[in-house]
């Protein structure tokens, strides 16, 4: 039997893990299969080093280690996860910064136009910011990528500092998606024995306080369980509680109609928690899909359409599309970036436009990360 074939018998016989699902956004054949994507072939390098499918533009909005163009701010070395928030008729975007120590995220103002206005530093002095999450009351959750590390609360439109959100437990964090239909924030953890957990505030909207926990698996059913102590110390929080299910190296999560999708790099995995029947599904999984265009897989977001797009770290260096319908193709590859990943996929409020970074540029340094936006006719904007 092949090694997909294998893999396939093993992962159907996974008690509640499956492969198909009903909900809002359309699902016939799980995991997605390699196909056409919506938008066509990419089209030959433009003068940036992207690759995109025709009647879509690129642009560089910012660079690690200098200035951004109309501003007097130095953009921050090794961008990563981003979000964006509607500031009045322009729009805001955050992106995190992977260094340590340092660390912390920065902000780019937009105008209606798309002209950027503003340029400024929206959190400092900590480790290794890599991944997060918006909120729905224009936050953005930044998360430290060490043992033990914290999740920030951050304030992309300015005029409140930054806040340490404890509660929401000491791990390596990776991202963090909200679930405003059950009051509860999603959080990965990158270690190839992590752990997938929800945050539930005392509060909606509040932070402060509440109760971090952890997903389990008995006999095939899984369960949520209040982990004993979110400050990690002296046990790991993913070793508090039995039959805690383990994951290999969690990345990116996007929450969108009743399901949080979320990514582990370790197996190649996109994964899709079904929140209203409490199951597990896999979206993707290279193993399992003929030709995969997606490896390396890493953050991911949505569009309005229920397309996902998921960033690679490694790979070609691509953004992979994942239709409704189950489709997984590029929908654009970065050239002479070979020595970085890409990073931060975020759309605009109006979703035609989307945002993302190189980490470390064409020259692999964290100094020299470029900052990206594409311009086209997305689906759903």
């Amino acid at each position: 039997m092949e090694r997909r074939n294998v893999l396939r018998a093993a992962v159907v016989g996974a008690g509640s893990v499956a492969f198909g699902f009903t909900m809002t956004r359309p699902s016939f054949a799980y995991p997605a299969q390699t196909g056409t994507g919506p938008y066509g072939a990419l089209q030959a390098a433009d003068a940036n080093g992207v690759r995109l499918p025709a009647g879509f533009t690129s642009r560089v909005v910012a660079r690690s280690s200098q200035t951004v163009p109309g501003t007097s701010y130095t953009w921050h070395s090794a961008p990563d996860g981003g979000a964006c928030f509607a500031d009045g008729t322009g729009w805001v975007y955050t992106s995190n910064s992977e260094i340590n120590p340092g660390g912390g995220a920065s902000a780019l103002r937009f105008n209606a136009s798309g002209t950027v206005t503003g340029a400024y530093r929206i959190l400092s002095n900590t480790r290794t910011n890599c991944a997060g999450g918006a909120t729905p009351w224009q936050t953005w959750l930044s998360c430290e990528e060490v043992d033990r590390g914290y999740v920030y609360e951050t304030y992309p439109l300015g005029g409140t500092a930054a806040v340490q959100r404890a509660a929401m437990g000491r791990f390596k964090h990776e991202a963090a998606a909200c679930d405003p239909d059950r009051g509860v924030i999603y959080l990965t953890e990158d270690v190839s024995d992590g752990a997938f957990y929800r945050f539930r505030p005392t509060t909606w909207g509040d932070l402060s306080s509440g109760t971090l926990q952890v997903l389990t698996e008995s006999g095939g059913a899984l369960a949520w369980a209040t982990v004993p102590d979110p400050d990690g110390s002296p046990t790991a929080t993913r070793n508090q509680v039995a039959n805690t299910k383990r994951f290999n190296g969690g990345e990116g999560c996007h929450y969108a109609d009743d399901v949080c999708f979320f990514t582990t790099k370790g197996d190649n995995r996109v994964w899709a928690y079904h929140a209203a029947d409490n199951t597990l599904h896999i979206a993707y999984d290279d193993a399992l899909t003929a030709n995969p265009p997606l490896t390396g897989v890493d953050n991911i977001t949505g569009s309005g359409s229920g397309d996902l797009f998921v960033a690679e770290d490694g790979g070609n260096l691509e953004i992979c599309i994942i239709t409704p319908d189950d489709v997984v193709a590029p929908f654009l590859r970065l050239s002479g970036h070979g020595s970085s990943e890409i990073t931060g996929p975020a759309f605009n409020p109006a979703g035609d436009r989307l945002y993302f970074s190189s980490q470390r540029g064409t020259s692999g340094s964290s100094s020299a990360g470029v900052t990206f936006e594409v311009t086209g006719p997305f689906r759903g904007a």
